[in-house]
């Protein structure tokens, strides 16, 4: 008759022959019987020679899985007597409603849908480099190079902020294309624009406290401040970019979220005077200037202005910066220029978040930067830029004349098509979606709804995408 044990485990006559190791099904086997009850807590198994026997199987394969049952708890050991179960199955309680663990406050705000990308495959959507312009040898070789190179404490967990050659490079490049004076010590790197805001939120503000943002503005900054717990204020945008008499009235402001040299999506540039208002504001309550300068480098129109970092006194502005627009998202790789009363705290809050940089890729960066490289590409990328965004902007009003409202941009790489209402919206990207292309709703960006038209990337239409592009947008409308 087959002993009570051998049922309990299930084992056949076939299952010496199943897959995997003997060892590992001897003891998924026995475990499976001491964790469902059928081998009870204090039931004494049969020795290893007497397993070995009623299995049909090595006694040394016997000993191995009783060795795993015993690393497990499951059962007792003793040199000369049988194996004991020592394991209670414990009672779970069967849960009222059939759901898994759920998510915290924060964590419902952080999972809303706060952007509507569609497929990686549709063209011209707002916020995109053209991927066919990628120096992808210049890339590659300096990839290769720091692959090569030793890089001492940083190939661990030093320089979590940020690798010290590019944070030079930084420098350099702040100093000479947006007029900022600063320390290396200062600069923060971080994987992307929207981990700087996430750190900011997080460890600047407390849950409750207000943020101001451009209204329309970047739904990455909502996200991130959405996120940490932030009560959200809009700051109305008008052909001048944000207008800081909003900000008087708004009660615990602790964050002001800026795009002030290309605003985010309408596209106007912060005048002067507006900025010395907003510097103000700040000031006053003890407020953070978040200036994101996230297409700095394709400013067409005009003479280049400072970043409002450059002219903050009381150190109220943290300035943002990043490759995405100027080499290409994936990379994920930005910068963050801190006040100095704040360095020492943000490097703490950076490495405890765990917001570090690829090193390989910090170190191609600089070593682009340092060979006069980037600057080169920026400046071929750039003239590309305005050709294919004035291109774009000439072939609409030719089309549609006054059924919509755009103007060219002072610079980046997408512009703002204003429509009257909302039906117009939907139906024109629909039909844009439906053509391959990634325009996004002007309405999504929006804080209180009152803006429709569309948001389109231009740094990859090529003449016959811009021919498509307002032949589907006038025959939707």
């Amino acid at each position: 008759m087959e002993p009570v044990w051998r049922r309990a485990i299930g084992w056949t006559e076939g299952a010496k022959e199943g897959e995997g190791a003997l060892v590992t099904r001897l003891y998924r086997a026995f475990a499976a019987a001491i964790r469902e009850g059928r081998l009870a807590d204090g039931r004494a198994l049969p020795s290893s020679r007497k397993a070995a026997e009623g299995l049909d199987v090595s006694r040394n394969t016997v000993i191995a899985a009783y060795d795993l049952l015993r690393a497990d708890g499951l059962v007792a050991l003793h040199p000369g007597r049988a194996p004991v179960v020592t394991y209670r199955p414990v009672a779970v309680p069967v849960p009222v409603a059939a759901a898994g663990p759920g998510l915290s406050t924060r964590g419902a705000a952080l999972s809303a849908p706060a952007r509507d990308r569609g497929p990686a495959t549709l063209v011209m959507a707002p916020g995109c480099p053209d991927e066919t312009e990628f120096p992808g040898e210049l890339w590659g070789r300096a990839l290769r190079r720091a692959a090569r190179h030793r890089h001492g404490a940083s190939f661990g967990y030093g320089d979590f902020h940020g690798l010290a050659a590019l944070r030079a490079e930084l420098v350099e490049r702040l100093a000479m294309d947006r007029g900022m004076t600063v320390d290396a010590d200062q600069i923060l790197v971080l994987p992307g624009t929207q981990a700087a805001l996430t750190l900011a939120a997080t460890a600047l503000a407390d849950p409750g406290q207000t943020a101001a943002i451009e209204e329309p503005g970047y739904f990455g900054a909502r996200a991130a401040f959405l996120g940490a717990g932030l009560r959200l204020q809009p700051l109305p945008v008008d052909d001048q970019g944000a207008d800081p008499s909003a900000l008087t009235a708004m009660r615990d402001l602790r964050l002001i979220y800026l795009t002030p040299s290309n605003q985010f999506p309408l596209g106007a540039r912060l005048p002067l005077g507006r900025r010395q208002a907003i510097l103000a504001a700040a000031s006053a309550v003890g407020a953070v200037v978040l200036e994101d300068d996230y297409d700095g480098e394709f400013q067409w129109r005009g003479q280049e202005i400072a970043a409002m970092q450059a002219e903050a006194k009381a150190g109220e502005v943290i300035y943002l910066g990043t490759a995405a627009k100027a080499l290409m998202p994936g990379l994920r790789l930005s910068w963050m220029v801190l006040p100095p009363a704040l360095v020492a705290a943000m490097r703490v809050a950076q490495r405890n978040l765990g917001l570090a940089a690829n090193l390989h890729a910090q170190a191609a960066l600089a070593d682009l930067m340092r060979s006069g490289q980037y600057r080169a590409h920026l400046r071929r990328i750039a003239r590309l830029n305005r050709e294919r965004g004035e291109a774009l902007v000439a072939a609409l009003k030719a089309r549609l004349g006054n059924r919509t409202s755009v103007a060219l941009p002072d610079g980046g790489v997408q512009l703002a098509i204003r429509l009257e209402t909302g039906s117009e919206e939907s139906a024109a990207l629909a039909a844009l979606g439906r053509a391959g292309f990634g325009a996004a709703a002007l309405s999504g960006y929006s804080l209180t709804g009152g803006h429709h038209g569309l948001v389109t990337g231009f740094a990859d239409a090529t003449a016959d995408r811009i021919e498509r592009f307002v032949a589907t947008i006038a025959a939707a409308l």
